[in-house]
């Protein structure tokens, strides 16, 4: 799961990362016929130009999201997480597509200008679609919380290279604060109209909350994560001649009373308003369709926004249905393949509970999760050019999630690099709990968080050169979640994978479980089903540790709709593989699918279907010169 999806989620005030788009777009093709080859270049290069501006006005609403492009502007503040912040931002877009339709001739547009035209359209109407909710988001939750991913902000993406950088940093210790109280005052508005998250969101805020402030400089023990960080910063500045020991003794006092004074009040805060909402959170809770006085209408616009397609929740469901049947034939006929004797239910039993298929709940068994999912990305990334013409430069590492919000059993994810390939894209894991991380799943997981999934896919975007920065850090959940699917997929066809008839189960369990998600999603927020109605189902046809299989569940009911993107968009990028095969037959070529797929950024289905059309056609006109 990409970074600023969690991002998005938490501060419920950046536009610019807009999961999804309407599915309503043009159906250009080519330029009109009236204009030349030199007026569409030129026209297509002024509204990129403009572009490149525009982008820039804002990012700046965003000093976070400038960090994780690597950039040090507005590098002591973070965003601002208000109400009135986010209808700002929804205004300015407004007035930059008014602008936009006033100012360029759309006609005389390249096929590539108008690719950006529509999405920079579509993100604004997506923004304004969505102000009828803003409520609706939950401003705390166990999955996306303010309360873990700032520290993970500070300690993992907040470079110190100079003495300003630490400055910079204790700046931004102080103003969590602000930015809590603003998420606060949103929190307590949602409450009063009813809108809160189930019991278990609170607790884990709750939970995370207290761990971030424990230890040194907040209580007694050794140090806390967020303290040892900022001792460990000012050292390195000591360490590379920037700053004298005497200076980073000071920097560090000046980071410890930030801590005490501004950052632990405010999670001090944050812990009171969850405990005093605990008694009022249900236990057992469905989804938003039955517990928000608008919530059937809300989850309409969710699946819009994750899957870009107009499908209802009751196509999704039926969908979800069928998938579940169909892989479940696989898996019978995978488990009679290894010998085993019994029925589906008693070889997911088996599956779960034989130690070998367990690494130790050591540090040892940890390190080598780590290794293990190192070694399957290593092997894909050799065979990379022999399916993609375009390639990563930044790498990628695997790291276990921090200790502050490391959960058991949670989903892994994914955090991209810099687009210059300074720093890594991280895959992180969660591991805890060893007993929820099977071995036959490191592979699958491994290849949709890391290669050739959404390293790959996103890193790819970061890098492009040849379309404006803002389709570089678009995002669309169907498109990149339904990547990282088809790359489990796409990995099957790849040497040296899934050779463990066990990883091979391991991969039809990762499908089953988008499948169920599928039934499960729709199920809590369309059909009233509870959170345990929606663990019975999931734990009834999957092999999933139940520990998994409750965080899943969790997660699904405080981010409506997202879980449902996966399958959807890995379902239509085979299909559109499929058409390609057909239509092009012995012409068609995996790279150059692959790059099609891949070399325009991230796109509604929509758009990204009108993009493959249109390489189809430039393929079928290749053959007929070249036959000439």
């Amino acid at each position: 799961m990409r970074k600023t999806l969690i991002f998005c989620a938490l501060a419920l005030a950046l536009t610019a990362c807009d999961r999804a788009a309407s599915p309503e777009a043009g159906t250009a093709s080519t330029p009109a016929t009236s204009f030349s080859q030199a007026d569409v270049a030129a026209e297509t290069e002024r509204l990129n130009q403009w572009f490149e501006k525009k982008y820039e006005e804002q990012l700046h609403f965003s000093p976070i999201q400038l960090t994780f492009q690597g950039r040090k502007d507005l590098y002591g503040q973070l965003d601002d997480m208000s109400e009135k912040a986010q209808l700002d931002q929804v205004a300015w877009q407004k007035a930059s597509v008014e602008e936009m339709d006033k100012t360029f001739d759309y006609d005389k547009l390249s096929d590539e200008g108008k690719f950006s035209y529509d999405l920079w359209k579509l993100q604004y109407e997506n923004a304004r679609d969505g102000v009828p909710f803003l409520g609706n988001g939950y401003a705390f939750d166990q999955m996306n919380g303010a309360q873990s991913f700032l520290p993970t902000l500070l300690i993992s993406f907040h470079k110190v290279e100079e003495e300003s950088d630490y400055t910079a940093y204790v700046s931004r210790v102080k103003a969590v604060a602000q930015a809590f109280d603003q998420l606060l005052e949103r929190a307590r508005k949602s409450a009063g109209q009813g809108m809160r998250p189930p019991k278990f969101a609170y607790e884990g805020v709750i939970e995370q909350s207290r761990k971030v402030i424990a230890g040194a400089p907040f209580s007694a023990g050794k140090d806390s994560a967020i303290w040892a960080d900022a001792q460990a910063k000012a050292d390195a500045l000591v360490k590379s001649g920037k700053v004298s020991a005497e200076r980073a003794t000071a920097l560090k006092e000046e980071a410890r009373k930030a801590l005490l004074e501004q950052f632990k009040p405010a999670y001090e805060r944050v812990i009171a308003w969850s405990e005093e909402e605990l008694p009022k959170a249900a236990v057992n809770a469905a989804g938003v369709g039955t517990t928000q006085s608008n919530g059937k209408a809300y989850y309409e616009y969710q699946l819009r926004q994750m899957t870009t397609t107009n499908m209802t929740a009751e196509e999704i469901h039926a969908l979800g249905l069928k998938e579940v049947e169909r892989i479940k034939g696989e898996m019978n006929a995978l488990k009679d393949k290894v010998g085993f004797k019994g029925d589906l239910d008693a070889f997911f039993a088996f599956i779960d509970s034989d130690p070998r298929f367990k690494y130790p709940n050591t540090d040892a068994g940890r390190q080598g999760y780590i290794d293990d999912a190192s070694k399957a990305i290593a092997n894909i990334k050799k065979e990379l050019p022999n399916y993609f013409g375009l390639l990563p430069k930044a790498d990628l590492v695997v790291k276990r999630v921090e200790a502050f919000r490391e959960q058991d059993g949670a989903a892994q994810h994914y955090f991209p690099g810099t687009p210059d390939g300074s720093r890594p894209g991280v895959y992180y894991a969660h591991l805890s709990d060893m007993n929820a991380m099977p071995k036959p799943s490191l592979e699958v997981i491994a290849y949709h968080e890391g290669l050739p999934g959404h390293h790959m896919q996103i890193s790819i975007a970061q890098e492009l050169t040849g379309v404006p920065k803002f389709r570089t850090q678009a995002g669309f959940t169907a498109y990149q979640e339904g990547w990282g699917l088809y790359s489990e997929w796409l990995a099957k066809e790849m040497p040296n994978t899934y050779q463990d008839p066990y990883s091979e189960f391991g991969r039809l369990s990762s499908e089953m479980w988008r499948a169920i998600r599928l039934v499960v999603d729709t199920g809590l927020h369309a059909k009233g089903w509870t959170e345990q109605q929606a663990v019975e189902y999931f734990d009834a046809n999957s092999a999933v540790p139940l520990a998994a299989i409750k965080s899943e569940v969790r997660r699904y009911l405080i981010m409506p709709g997202q879980a449902t993107a996966y399958k959807i968009g890995m379902i239509r990028i085979q299909q559109l593989r499929k058409k390609a095969e057909t239509e092009l037959a012995d012409k068609f070529d995996i790279k150059g699918f692959h790059d099609t797929v891949l070399g325009g950024g991230a796109l509604p289905l929509t758009l990204l279907e009108r993009r493959v059309d249109q390489w189809i056609a430039g393929q079928k006109a290749k053959a007929v010169v070249a036959a000439k």
